[in-house]
């Protein structure tokens, strides 16, 4: 009767250091992106053994974290899809919804592409493009937005921006509120720069209101 008792604690554990790890990787990678798992272990406050049991390379610790970041991106879709909105308010409510999510794991594009390859990249980001380029082609098709581009490839030009911005976040030169970048991205999908600024402040007043409760 005892043993199930003693090791469930080991188990908890477990899942303590992993994530422990995990959240000092997205830390610590960002700041070197070259960090030595042995220094990570340091840094997570475990032993080198530890960290190789639950990551036995570096591969496998970013693989964790583009999981982690692939869970998290469908999380913010389902809470930013607004497809009963105006094709501009569905488009702030996806950015808005969005960048949180790209700021915490901005710095896993770039390592993300030099060690798990862009084909790992293109499969996290895949659901993203996908709902943006819906609402993209619903908002052309409403004439909210110009149809100059095809939805697809205005899709893929709105995420390399983003992609850019968050890369200026990690250099200091832009800070990590997310409005800023919402209007940019509706202004470069077509919208006026006033009005993307109004649609920007009113879908972000209201997502704070639904954000609340969970604080």
């Amino acid at each position: 009767m005892t043993k199930p008792a003693a090791r469930q604690p080991l188990r908890r554990n477990a899942r303590s250091n992993r994530a422990r790890i995990l959240a000092t990787a997205r830390r610590e990678l960002g700041r070197n992106p070259d960090i030595t798992l042995e220094e990570l272990a340091r840094a997570s406050g475990v032993v080198r053994r530890t960290l190789f049991g639950h990551f036995p390379g570096r591969e496998a610790l970013l693989e964790a974290l583009a999981e982690e970041a692939s869970e998290a991106l469908r999380s913010a879709l389902t809470a930013g899809a607004r497809p009963d909105e105006p094709a501009e308010r569905a488009l702030a409510y996806f950015v808005l919804s969005m960048w949180p999510v790209g700021d915490r794991y901005r710095m896993l594009l770039a390592l993300a592409r030099r060690d798990l390859g862009n084909e790992r990249v293109a499969e996290i980001l895949a659901p993203a493009r996908d709902a943006a380029t819906a609402i993209l082609e619903r908002g052309q098709r409403d004439g909210v937005f110009p149809a100059h581009l095809p939805p697809g490839v205005l899709s893929a030009a709105l995420e390399a921006m983003t992609v850019a911005l968050l890369e200026a976040v990690n250099t200091g030169d832009l800070g990590d509120e997310g409005a800023p970048v919402a209007v940019a991205v509706l202004v470069a999908a077509g919208v006026r720069e006033d009005t993307a600024r109004r649609v920007v402040d009113d879908v972000a007043s209201a997502i704070v209101p639904e954000a609340a409760p969970a604080d």
